[in-house]
């Protein structure tokens, strides 16, 4: 039986602190009880044309900058930072990853040989990037199917089986939004992804930007073996993906649910389990003879 892992996305939520990051990490870690702990690395110059660099931030209220590029900039951490909280994640017993957004980013982060390195949804066409993980990484690729098409998704499933890479892959079903009502979660994707791609890729995961865990534990029993969310130390702070993220005691709870559903997912072992076998010797109506009934 496949063992759920859970991802907690600490993402930018960090708000460029590297000491409010690794709390971050010791949270998810000790408290919670997470399998990942997962940030972001972006090359703002790389990602961004002039224009949007200089552009302000779409959201005043949320920027740590005069300009978007100033915003993303504060945010960012580097490559010697990135390896940092790698150490803090193996000091504390979870795995480190991070999603990447350029080809730049892509190749630092593999230098730092991550178990697993994510592609976001926004940059799952960016195939230059994508053979950078194919051809320059060892590790696992996951990577978000949100705002995609299916002839897109089989492009990018096409792509890595062509490299050789497929049996690194791990997809997730993923609504863009943040957050994202309940009616346009769609569970029922991971059960089209399973019946197109669950024998061509390594696994299939499901990425949330919702609210509460109630969709989380449906997505694991729809069969989604990696399960990701948005994490936060306080909901209330300044930045964009607060609203959307799990505080962390909603981290605790989404783990010890997953992991105890999983538990209750399995068939029976015998016809008559042990515990129910003391309860049969008490309780049940005794007969002679076992009498199946005709028609």
């Amino acid at each position: 039986m496949t063992t759920v892992k859970i991802i907690a996305e600490v993402g930018c939520n960090h708000k460029g602190d590297m000491e409010i990051a690794k709390e971050h990490i010791r949270v998810a870690a000790i408290y919670a009880k997470a399998d990942v702990v997962k940030f972001q690395k972006r090359n703002n110059r790389e990602l961004l044309t002039p224009e949007q660099y200089a552009a302000p931030h779409p959201n005043a209220a949320n920027s740590y900058g005069d300009t978007y590029g100033a915003h993303r900039e504060f945010l960012e951490f580097t490559v010697d930072q990135h390896r940092e909280l790698k150490a803090e994640c193996e000091a504390n017993g979870i795995i480190y990853s991070t999603s990447v957004w350029d080809t730049t980013s892509a190749r630092e982060i593999a230098s730092i040989n991550p178990v697993l390195i994510k592609v976001p949804s926004a940059c799952n066409l960016h195939f230059d990037m994508l053979a950078v993980l194919a051809d320059e990484y060892d590790g696992e690729i996951h990577l978000s199917f949100g705002m995609t098409t299916h002839e897109e998704e089989e492009a990018i499933v096409r792509f890595f089986e062509q490299r050789g890479r497929a049996g690194d892959l791990v997809i997730y079903s993923c609504t863009s939004g943040y957050p994202v009502a309940f009616e346009d979660i769609c569970l029922g994707e991971i059960t089209r992804l399973k019946e197109s791609f669950e024998h061509r890729v390594k696994a299939i995961g499901f990425s949330g930007h919702h609210l509460g865990i109630a969709a989380d534990v449906a997505a694991l029993a729809m069969g989604a073996v990696w399960v990701e969310r948005h994490f936060t130390l306080d909901r209330t702070w300044k930045g964009t993906d607060h609203a959307a993220s799990l505080e962390p005691d909603g981290l605790r709870r989404l783990c010890r649910d997953l992991r105890n559903v999983e538990k209750a997912l399995a068939s029976k072992a015998m016809e008559v389990l042990p515990v129910e076998q003391v309860q049969r010797d008490k309780l049940k109506w005794r007969n002679a003879e076992v009498i199946i009934p005709t028609q």
